[in-house]
C-alpha cells in the first residue's frame, strides 16, 4: 500500500527548492520568452522505471498557477517503460521552464528510491519477508523518500527516533548489555511500545529473547547464521507469542532472497534511499 503524502510536507519541500533554484527570477526565460506565451511539456521515461513523485513534481507548477496540472497516463507505483511518455502539463511557458528542474529532481530521485525498492521486493517474491527501509535517508527529505518506498512496494521502518524503541550497538555499549538496556527502556516506555533490540551474536540473540523483546535485528549475519538463528528463535517462543526477526546489514540484490528464504520476516535496506541512482527523464517543452 503507497502511504498518502501530507500534503504539508509537499509544500514545505517544493518551496524551498523553488526559492533555492529561482531566487529573484529565471532571467534567461524573462529575457527569452514573450510573457503570456503557451506551452506544453511532455515527461519521457529514458528507461524502465517504477514511477514516484507525481503529486510532487505537481506542486512545483502550481506553485505560480493553481489551474496548473500534470496530466498522466500513469501513476506513482506504475511500472513505466522506456520510450513512454507518460504525463504532460500545459500553461505559461516561463512558468513551465521556471518549474521543470524542480519538478525533474524530485521526480527523478523518488522515482530512483521507488526503481531500486522494486528491484528488492521482486528478488524475494514467493517469500513471507518483506522490505523495509531505514533511517538513512538525506536530510529534509526522510518523508517524501519513504513515500518512495511504498511506491516502489517496500514498507517503512520508524520514520525517526521518537517513532519507536530500537536497541542498537551503542546503545548496548552504553546501557550495560542487552537486559539492562530492555529494563531500562521498561522502566520508561508505554504499553504500546514494541521494542527492538539490534544483536550480532547468537549469545546476545538468546539474552533478547530471554528478556522478552518484541523483534530482533539480526545485525550483519550470514545467510547461514541468520537462519540458525531463526530456529532459535522460533525453537524459544510458545505458540502464542512471535517475535519478529528482521536482517540488517550487507544485504545486496545478489544475496537478499538467501536471507529472505532463512525465514526473517523483515529484510531493511538502507542502500534503497542512501544510494538509489536517479532515473533518467527528460521533459520537452513546445509552444501550443
Amino acid at each position: 500500500m503507497i502511504i498518502p503524502l501530507d500534503p504539508e510536507t509537499i509544500f514545505e519541500a517544493v518551496n524551498a527548492a523553488l526559492d533555492e533554484d529561482i531566487g529573484r527570477g529565471d532571467i534567461t526565460s524573462r529575457a527569452i520568452v514573450r510573457p503570456g506565451q503557451r506551452a506544453r511539456g511532455s515527461f519521457l521515461a529514458k528507461q524502465d522505471l517504477v514511477l514516484a513523485g507525481l503529486e510532487v513534481a505537481d506542486a512545483a507548477f502550481s506553485a505560480f498557477d493553481y489551474h496548473l496540472q500534470i496530466e498522466s497516463a500513469a501513476g506513482d507505483g506504475d511500472l513505466v517503460k522506456a520510450g513512454k511518455a507518460f504525463a504532460r502539463v500545459t500553461g505559461d511557458a516561463q512558468t513551465l521552464l521556471a518549474s521543470e528542474r524542480v519538478a525533474l529532481n524530485f521526480l527523478q530521485h523518488l522515482s530512483g528510491i521507488a526503481t531500486a525498492t522494486r528491484k528488492y521486493v521482486d528478488a524475494i517474491a514467493g517469500t513471507s519477508a518483506v522490505i523495509v527501509d531505514t533511517r538513512k535517508t538525506k536530510p529534509g527529505l526522510r518523508l517524501l523518500e519513504k513515500y518512495a518506498v511504498t511506491a516502489g512496494g517496500g514498507r517503512n521502518h520508524r520514520l525517526g527516533l521518537d517513532d519507536g524503541v530500537l536497541i542498537k550497538d551503542n546503545h548496548l555499549a552504553l546501557g550495560g548489555g542487552v537486559a539492562e538496556a530492555v529494563r531500562r527502556v521498561r522502566e520508561v516506555v508505554g504499553h504500546l511500545h514494541k521494542i527492538e533490540v539490534e544483536v550480532a551474536t547468537l549469545d546476545q540473540l538468546r539474552e533478547a529473547l530471554r528478556a522478552k523483546v518484541d523483534i530482533v535485528m539480526l545485525d550483519n549475519m550470514s545467510p547461514d547464521l541468520t537462519r540458525q538463528a531463526v530456529e532459535i528463535v522460533r525453537a524459544a517462543e510458545p505458540e502464542e507469542r512471535r517475535t519478529l526477526i528482521e536482517s540488517s546489514g550487507g544485504i545486496t540484490l545478489e544475496n537478499v532472497r538467501a536471507y529472505a528464504e532463512a525465514g526473517v520476516d523483515l529484510i531493511s535496506i538502507g542502500a534503497i534511499t542512501h544510494s538509489a541512482p536517479a532515473v533518467d527523464i527528460s521533459f520537452k517543452i513546445r509552444p501550443s
